[in-house]
């Protein structure tokens, strides 16, 4: 039995705001995105190894990926890669999770990161997740990072949170989906809002109360697999749950209803590497805001995100605020920042055929 957390990474999604760079096949999470010489798995788990041994890691992901998984981290032994038969949200993901590893380990406390996320300093990360790792033993706490806004970003949910002196915990007042502009800016303004990182720190047995309480068709399910997590008769098992549950966020499952959710905040360069806006804002521009990653001579462009592997000559004139991007088969060009659209995009390219999605 561990007194270190077990790490819960969530490596299931597939990465449709990235299309046509991020595939069905190998999804973001699978991808050097960033140029390191890791992907953004990799970068997840190695971020964690101060705080936990190899064997605390929990991957879980869509079974298509089971063998994206063990090769990228063959630190894992089979038993800690979960497969989904399925996708059907967080809840889901997170619950069948943590009741496996409550049933192996009652005492076990769990942090849930996504396998997508950047966080630029490690140091102040670790520290953090600490100070969470704490605050979660008291009994019943949900713990979530919340991540100190430095501009009026649209593209991420937030927390309010009620102020307190004396503490860094703090009581989690309302979670708020993603603002319009102008809304933003007075969330910022206003300072007792925080970006809501996707991670969360609890003890496995605070979360199975909170579901109990707050989802208990969800827990039901889950609750039935006691005896069977870690068998052989699992698997089918799991399937047969996946049927049972219906498509729901942790956030909206749990965090919204349950009074038991506090924030610690958190200011340690972090992203969410959603979309192309979002990584474009991360990479080195050149003197009219371009990012170039590609063979290229440009005219009259400015702040557009050129990415073309290979020695094709790009040549560019008059875009503003565009993306170029030429993955495989796919040649796509839109507004960089046309988030939005990127599900009809990719619903429409798959009418045209399988393999450009």
């Amino acid at each position: 039995m561990h007194n270190k957390p077990y790490i819960l990474i969530m490596a299931g999604g597939i990465g449709a705001r990235f299309w046509p760079y991020s595939r069905r096949r190998r999804p973001k999470q699978f991808l050097d995105i960033l140029g390191t010489g890791r992907t953004l798995l990799q970068m997840t788990y190695d971020r964690f190894t101060e705080m936990a041994e190899p064997d605390q890691f929990v991957v879980i992901t869509y079974r298509k990926y089971l063998a994206l998984v063990k090769e990228q981290l063959p630190e894992l032994k089979n038993h800690q890669i979960l497969t989904e038969p399925l996708r059907k949200n967080t809840a889901t993901c997170i619950a069948y999770a943590t009741y496996r590893i409550h049933s192996l380990d009652p005492e076990a406390t769990v942090i849930v990161t996504p396998a997508d996320h950047l966080i630029l300093q490690e140091k102040k990360f670790t520290r953090t997740l600490k100070k969470a790792v704490e605050a979660a033993a008291e009994d019943s706490k949900l713990i979530t990072l919340g991540i100190k806004p430095n501009r009026p970003e649209t593209g991420y949910g937030y927390i309010q949170y009620i102020e307190k002196a004396h503490t860094h915990v703090f009581r989690v007042k309302a979670f708020i989906e993603k603002p319009n502009s102008k809304l933003a800016k007075t969330f910022l303004e206003s300072g007792d809002f925080v970006w809501n990182s996707g991670m969360f720190v609890w003890k496995a047995k605070s979360l199975i109360l909170a579901f109990e309480k707050h989802m208990p068709d969800l827990a039901e399910v889950f609750e039935e697999g006691v005896s069977i997590y870690g068998t052989d008769k699992e698997a089918e098992f799991v399937s047969r749950a996946y049927t049972q549950v219906k498509n729901i966020s942790i956030d909206y499952g749990v965090m919204e209803k349950s009074s038991q959710v506090y924030v610690i905040l958190g200011d340690f360069g972090w992203s969410d590497l959603g979309s192309w806006n979002s990584l474009y804002d991360l990479r080195e521009k050149d003197e009219n805001n371009n990012v170039v990653e590609a063979n290229a001579i440009l005219y009259e462009t400015e702040n557009s995100y050129i990415k073309v592997k290979g020695d094709k000559l790009v040549v560019v004139q008059g875009l503003k605020n565009y993306l170029v991007n030429e993955t495989d088969n796919v040649l796509l060009i839109c507004k960089l920042d046309a988030e939005k659209k990127f599900r009809e995009f990719v619903s429409n390219a798959k009418k045209k055929g399988e393999d450009f999605i």
